[in-house]
């Protein structure tokens, strides 16, 4: 998800590696932090790739600042990646806000429309995070508060996904 955001991030606007670094961390705050032994690979893997150039500009104060720009190959990666996104992006929440950040770049509505129905098929699958043999647990069985709580929290961030999800389909789908 780290290519995924960097490619996301770069089609919008030509970064240096602190401001990109600044917006990844925005992005996944703390859920999933982001160091620089982690950025700076991914960054070279990406340029190694064709799918980012890396331009220095004088710093304004000391050293030369790099400035990391999407090629065309990035940008037709981006889309790509955002259109098949695999089953983990579509199940894992924070990748999935990921794929959400940067779904506008595929821009066309009809396989933006796909993605979004793929993340509604999975939440309208029956599940819980806690069961009685294969059945799965309401809320309302729960003798314990704090899972009772993290039941009551999920269903309620569902159904406000579930109804976005679905007007932004009725949107796309026109």
């Amino acid at each position: 998800m780290l290519e995924l955001a960097i490619l996301g991030f770069l089609y919008d606007t030509p970064l240096h590696g602190y401001e990109l670094r600044k917006r990844l961390t925005a992005l996944t705050g703390h859920v999933k932090p982001v160091a620089e032994s982690t950025l700076y690979p991914a960054i070279k893997r990406l340029e190694k790739a064709g799918l980012l150039a890396r331009a220095t500009e004088p710093g304004s104060v000391a050293a030369p600042r790099h400035v990391l720009t999407l090629t065309e190959s990035g940008r037709l990666e981006l889309r790509r990646r955002l259109a098949e996104p695999d089953q983990r992006d579509i199940s894992d929440e924070n990748r999935w806000f990921t794929v959400l950040a940067f779904l506008r770049h595929l821009g066309d509505a009809p396989a933006q429309s796909a993605v979004l129905r793929r993340r509604l098929a999975f939440l309208e699958e029956p599940a819980s995070f806690f069961y009685d043999g294969e059945r799965p647990l309401r809320a309302e069985e729960l003798d314990d508060p704090f899972r009772r709580g993290l039941l009551t929290i999920a269903r309620a961030t569902s159904r406000a996904e579930l109804t976005w999800l679905r007007e932004t389909i009725a949107s796309l789908d026109g």
